[in-house]
């Protein structure tokens, strides 16, 4: 009987859209392989022919898992969740908790991150990438912390971990980089901090990667 291959991460340390990949296979204790693509170096590894046969768009994550390769991290981690339900399940099986879980979800992967990332902040210019940043973080936030008012118990949504809190954590980490002020976001900053305890979120953090550079390595 053949042996399944391991699975294999395109990523990037520092992306957040990686960050949330990593930590639903350390929750499924998915053990796999790490393939880095440096978002920076040589004018972008994601542009090489190799990567963007893989993933067309230029972009990462991508994951080789089960013969296909599944480009988009939420998309990853549906399907993660629909193979491998346990241990950990990241989507609620009650209808209206999994709706608020996706919804919270697309707020942070298609509301915020995306209008702070790499490509966006070239196009921004190098003088008002900052105050870009904190701009379009803060307008973000400000809708999460409310929407998370009737959300969320211990987590983003009830007691349970789900996919949203693996959206939040490095969306926080991106707004600590691009030093936004946290403190009207009691919320997001309690359920953040309480994440941040749990070990596949410590494993999974950008500075315990395999392409973390030594500077940035806790």
């Amino acid at each position: 009987m053949a042996v399944p291959e391991k699975p294999v991460l395109y990523s990037y340390f520092r992306s957040s859209c990686s960050w949330r990949v990593r930590i639903a296979l350390a929750l499924k204790k998915i053990d796999y392989d790490t393939f880095p693509v440096h978002l920076i170096k040589d004018g972008g590894q994601q542009f090489s022919e190799e990567f963007q046969t893989l993933n067309p768009m230029s972009q990462v994550p991508a994951l080789k898992i089960d013969g296909v390769t599944l480009t988009q991290s939420l998309a990853i981690i549906e399907y993660l969740e629909e193979t491998r339900p346990t241990p950990v399940r990241l989507l609620p099986q009650d209808p209206k908790k999994r709706a608020s879980v996706r919804m919270i979800s697309d707020l942070i992967a298609s509301g915020i991150q995306p209008l702070q990332n790499i490509a966006v902040l070239k196009k921004v210019g190098q003088e008002t990438q900052l105050t870009w940043a904190q701009s379009v973080i803060g307008s973000g936030f400000r809708a999460l912390e409310q929407v998370l008012q009737s959300t969320a118990g211990k987590y983003c949504v009830g007691n349970e971990i789900s996919m949203a809190d693996l959206c939040l954590v490095p969306q926080v980490a991106n707004a600590e980089r691009f030093k936004v002020d946290l403190s009207p976001y009691p919320i997001i900053n309690r359920i953040n901090k309480t994440l941040l305890t749990m070990e596949a979120f410590q494993v999974s953090h950008p500075s315990r990667q395999p392409d973390t550079p030594p500077e940035l390595r806790a």
